[in-house]
């Protein structure tokens, strides 16, 4: 199923939001730093406002000298395991999250992490295992090995933003 409250105009996409308090359409131009919105009570206007607010931005950004930033879409395809994608869609649905938002802060916590990744962290990951053998009650066994210790520092991290695990 399409979404159709996007819009697309010379390369640039806005999302079309209503603020029912207000009863007025908004929008901003998506997937660029600067900030270039726009807002209309009339439906049948909403995309002539949106052709004027990235025509009005070309315009700016020739007249300061400025070059135009173009956007990344922000939507891609991933393939992943069925099981995943149906904990993922329980995960958000509990926490009254999209799925993309989820997934787009699993990502971020994960590009963040590896920005400040260092040799230290297989250490860090030892430690962490350690810890978790200690304070589990089965002397020999550990709730989580190694390799379980990066996908849950990002899901900790999710956690951490405010997110409730299951």
């Amino acid at each position: 199923m399409m979404n159709t409250n996007i819009l697309e105009y010379k390369g640039y996409h806005t999302k079309i939001e209503f603020d029912a308090e207000s009863f007025t359409l908004r929008g901003k131009i998506e997937g660029i730093n600067d900030f270039v919105d726009f807002e209309c009570e009339n439906m049948e206007k909403v995309k002539e406002e949106f052709h004027s607010a990235v025509d009005d931005y070309l315009e700016f950004c020739k007249e300061v000298g400025k070059k135009p930033e173009k956007e990344y879409k922000g939507s891609f395809n991933i393939r992943i395991s069925p099981d995943l994608h149906k904990e993922l869609a329980m995960f958000a649905s509990k926490n009254n999250r999209s799925l993309n938002s989820v997934i787009e802060k699993a990502i971020k916590a994960y590009v963040e992490d590896n920005k400040m990744q260092t040799v230290a962290l297989p250490e860090s990951a030892r430690a962490l295992t350690k810890s978790f053998k200690m304070d589990y009650p089965y002397e020999n066994e550990s709730i989580l090995d190694e390799k379980d210790i990066i996908p849950f520092a990002h899901m900790n991290h999710v956690y951490n933003e405010g997110v409730e695990l299951l």
